[in-house]
């Protein structure tokens, strides 16, 4: 994950680190794709912003079973495409925005399935704006596509074991997000846990490492939901909802997202995009690691007031 080196040289922490094991008790609903109508998905889960794992979803539209990795090789093998390697330290400092370089689209497919950890990865690529015609076998999903952002899909991608660190999306959309081939392991937070989460002031993803979350002494208190993506599940994930996803072997999803419904909603992902990410982009070209280093601060001291605000209630 992006952050492991940096993260660790914080020492503010003064909780004591005693081991204990993430909350993921919460149940995600689970429906199947083709039995449940439009309507009926925004009431249970778009209206009341409930999440849910929609089997089957891509086998409803031609690329369930066309999009293989050899489909992709044969027919596209030889693309440029640009890839992000999360052994790369500045992916910490701010939110991702710029891809790390290019390589032959072969050639990463034959690293994502080998077997082997990789830390390369696609990450929201639009290889529907490289290869239009890919609209016809996967477009946006029904249950999203009364939409503007419906011509809109990116594209994930990754080997065994590479992680995208636990984040929120920038724009604070709706996210269905349809695995096309291989599986991952999801973790969502609610946006009422992020208090817990070490959110890096302005930014949308966590301080924390995930895989080494005993050191992260705030993640004891959140709770939340552990999906695993089968080939053709889709997942809704609602606005502010946090995830952190795993590979568990090479796979390709792709994600369709939707504007958040309230107008709070359009107004953290708008002036996030607006305001918020391009004001912190200056002051990290001007102050350098110096500002992350109060980000880190700051987000430290929230953690552990949110730690001793808790653990006050229950004296």
């Amino acid at each position: 994950m992006e952050s492991v080196v940096e993260v660790n040289e914080v020492t503010e922490v003064k909780s004591e680190k005693l081991p204990f094991e993430l909350d993921l008790s919460l149940e995600c609903a689970v429906e199947d794709a083709s039995k449940l109508s439009v309507e009926d998905f925004y009431k249970k889960y778009f209206i009341p912003q409930k999440p849910v794992l929609l089997k089957g979803l891509a086998n409803l539209q031609p690329a369930g079973e066309k999009w293989t990795i050899d489909w992709f090789k044969d027919t596209m093998g030889d693309l440029d495409i640009a890839v992000f390697d999360n052994n790369e330290k500045k992916h910490v400092y701010s939110t991702t925005v710029n891809p790390d370089f290019k390589m032959k689209f072969r050639d990463f497919l034959d690293i994502i399935t080998s077997d082997k950890p990789s830390s390369i990865r696609m990450f929201r690529y639009n290889l529907y704006k490289q290869v239009p015609e890919l609209r016809n076998d996967f477009s946006c999903p029904s249950f999203i596509k009364k939409n503007i952002m419906k011509r809109f899909g990116f594209m994930f991608l990754g080997g065994k074991d590479t992680d995208v660190r636990l984040h929120y999306d920038v724009d604070y959309s709706n996210v269905l997000l349809t695995q096309i081939t291989g599986s991952k392991r999801v973790v969502l937070f609610g946006p009422d846990q992020s208090k817990y989460l070490y959110k890096v002031p302005y930014n949308t993803h966590s301080l924390a490492d995930v895989k080494n979350f005993q050191d992260w002494p705030a993640l004891k208190y959140a709770k939340g939901c552990e999906v695993i993506q089968e080939p053709g599940d889709g997942l809704f994930m609602p606005s502010g909802w946090w995830h952190y996803n795993t590979y568990l072997n090479g796979g390709i999803s792709v994600a369709y997202r939707k504007l958040a419904g309230t107008p709070s909603g359009l107004w953290k992902g708008g002036s996030f995009v607006a305001l918020t990410m391009p004001f912190d982009k200056v002051m990290n070209m001007i102050m350098g690691e110096k500002w992350f280093a109060r980000k880190k601060r700051i987000c430290m001291e929230r953690a552990e007031k949110a730690i001793r605000e808790i653990e006050a209630k229950k004296n």
